[in-house]
């Protein structure tokens, strides 16, 4: 993205994911928000994005949004980031998602590790992953990205790990060039799964919880070029 655009972005009144932006209509909910809640007034600019990449810029009337300039479609990364962990407890997958939204990474994989305390079956995921599609979102729309990060159902840690480096006090130092970092959960990856990854990284001299340690990775990662 050139610093025009993401100049423009950043200084629109608000930022909404819609369905079709060659044609952007409000749902009843973004509406409520953006004229009730952020008291978007009559003429202020609003971009929209279709989560895909492709975005513009509107303006509000009469409670609605009236397209002002063309569609821009954003490129996707010649390396995109994904970061995969093992699900930690309680509501912290919310904020994980949230920051990790925010940073710009282009994928989330759950991961059940073979120390996981926390899984999740199917129900259980179907119901998590609604939940957390919804937090990428609104952290699309206040961060003013254009793309909207994937959110993976987990899956078994060993059938992830070959393409991934995983995240382990004593690795080499990271330089964030790998594009995959797997980051396990608080007991540690066993033997077997250290031995099927690509690669050991470190992510400091200090022991990190889950979502510090996929925090970490993701800005070393992202602050790159696409």
């Amino acid at each position: 993205m050139t610093p025009e655009a993401a100049e423009s972005l950043r200084r629109s009144a608000a930022h909404v994911v819609v369905d079709d932006v060659t044609s952007p209509i409000l749902s009843d909910g973004d509406a409520h928000h953006l004229f009730r809640v952020l008291r978007v007034a009559e003429g202020d600019v609003v971009s929209v994005t279709d989560g895909r990449g492709a975005w513009r810029l509107c303006r509000a009337v009469d409670g609605s949004l009236e397209a002002t300039t063309p569609v821009t479609v954003e490129p996707p990364r010649s390396m995109p980031v994904t970061i995969g962990l093992a699900i930690p407890k309680l509501d912290r997958p919310e904020w994980i998602v949230q920051k990790l939204t925010e940073l710009g990474v282009d994928r989330i994989v759950w991961l059940h590790a073979e120390r996981s305390v926390v899984r999740w079956d199917d129900q259980r995921a179907a119901k998590h992953l609604a939940r957390l599609e919804r937090v990428a979102v609104e952290a699309v729309q206040q961060s003013r990205r254009v793309t909207v990060p994937v959110i993976d159902a987990p899956k078994a840690a060993l059938s992830f790990l070959p393409g991934a480096s995983v995240a382990e006090p004593g690795g080499r130092p990271d330089d964030g060039c790998h594009p995959v970092v797997a980051i396990g959960p608080e007991g540690g990856w066993t033997e077997r799964e250290l031995a099927a990854a690509a690669d050991r990284i470190s992510l400091g001299p200090t022991v990190l919880r889950v979502e510090t340690a996929a925090l970490v990775a993701a800005a070393r990662r992202t602050c790159h070029p696409a």
